[in-house]
């Protein structure tokens, strides 16, 4: 079906974009895949691009858009590709949110031209090893000086994305103890400057996909954080949280739809161009069976993922909807991208072709944002269950 979202200049910036992915990333991207990341001055060039500031307001060195759409097209091409940007995505995609959202005046103007030039690199940190979709669990904890100038940070953080090369981290932790009624009271979260004394990045984590996004382990031990530097109100953390699950898990559906698209479109080169028994695989009647299932598939994620791009744009979108939209369209990629690799046999299970890293990539996204099984809750809350 002919898709509505776009207009010229989204296309445009499409162009730019695929340019700058065959130019700057394609060539390299084995390199980063065995160092587990982009060489850090890559992200220099993403801010001179201007990717990270297309939604930073102009006043503070942005382009100053509002809509979700020029970051779908990032997201898209990328997919395309078969290739990611690293800790990038969540600089953008997650911590601007809460930056633009929660952050006062003297913050923004104090951290945003950083932001967008690249020079600053954030990651978010919620995730703890005993804590996963149970936020309100975390036991990370900093204590109020004496003389409330600063606050002492100690605790562990777990698969936190982008964290061996972020600059600043924004460290969600209990500053207050909560009500057993409540265990959602008292999180604030902390903005912590990473050359810190005693803040320390552990292990770097090996993962079955996404292997240029560096996962990391980390640990904080008495870190002293400027009250200045707490973002947004202190004990509020878990409702900002909540408020920005709706993008992140937005964010999350685009990305399986254009994932399932490019595992299509591999596909089809695939079998018209792959022999067996003197044959075009793509001439028998299974592989067009399945490639016509994976399509139909597609046009009904892609359908309500740009329903959702819309109602986010208009600020109509609501958890139960981004619930819906992880949920389907996480589930389509998963198995539009199962049958797309079966289809190359066992050359889909090899490393050099692009349907094996997808493959890889694409298991984590009924993960992260909130398991699955977590938005299967939230709809059924909305159902009144």
């Amino acid at each position: 079906m002919r898709r509505s979202v776009f207009n010229e200049d989204h296309e445009a910036f499409r162009e730019t974009i695929r340019e700058f992915i065959a130019k700057e990333v394609t060539p390299f991207y084995p390199e980063w895949e065995k160092a587990g990341h982009p060489p850090r001055d890559f992200y220099n060039k993403l801010g001179e691009l201007g990717v990270f500031g297309i939604e930073v307001p102009e006043q503070y060195g942005g382009a100053g858009e509002t809509s979700i759409k020029y970051e779908t097209v990032l997201i898209e091409e990328l997919s395309r590709a078969a290739v990611g940007l690293g800790g990038s995505g969540v600089h953008t995609g997650l911590c601007l949110g809460y930056l633009l959202r929660y952050a006062s005046e003297e913050q923004l103007h104090r951290w945003m031209p950083q932001f967008v030039s690249g020079e600053t690199m954030y990651a978010i940190a919620m995730t703890e090893p005993g804590t996963g979709s149970d936020l309100a669990g975390m036991k990370t904890r900093a204590e109020l000086s004496e003389d409330s100038t600063h606050y002492i940070l100690n605790g562990a953080k777990t698969f936190i994305t982008g964290g061996v090369l972020a600059d600043r981290v924004l460290v969600v932790c209990r500053t207050s103890s909560a009500p057993e009624e409540n265990r959602r009271l008292g999180l604030s979260i902390l903005v912590v400057d990473t050359k810190s004394e005693g803040y320390a990045v552990g292990r770097k984590l090996d993962k079955i996909g996404m292997l240029t996004s560096d996962t990391a382990e980390l640990s904080f031990s008495d870190v002293e954080v400027p009250v200045e530097n707490v973002l947004g109100e202190e004990g509020k953390a878990f409702g900002y949280l909540s408020e920005n699950l709706v993008k992140e898990r937005l964010i999350i559906g685009i990305r399986a739809c254009a994932t399932a698209e490019a595992a299509i479109r591999f596909a089809v080169d695939y079998v018209k161009e792959r022999q067996v028994f003197g044959r075009a695989v793509a001439s028998f009647q299974n592989t067009k069976f399945v490639l016509a299932e994976c399509a139909a598939e597609l046009e009904a994620a892609q359908a309500m993922v740009d329903k959702a791009i819309d109602l986010f744009d208009a600020d109509q979108l609501t958890p139960a909807d981004a619930a819906k939209i992880k949920l389907f369209g996480t589930e389509t990629a998963g198995r539009v991208i199962d049958k797309c690799l079966q289809l190359h046999g066992g050359y889909g299970y090899m490393l050099e072709y692009p349907i094996a890293r997808l493959y890889a990539d694409t298991r984590v996204s009924r993960i992260y944002g909130g398991t699955n099984e977590v938005q299967k809750t939230v709809i059924a809350k909305s159902l009144g269950l």
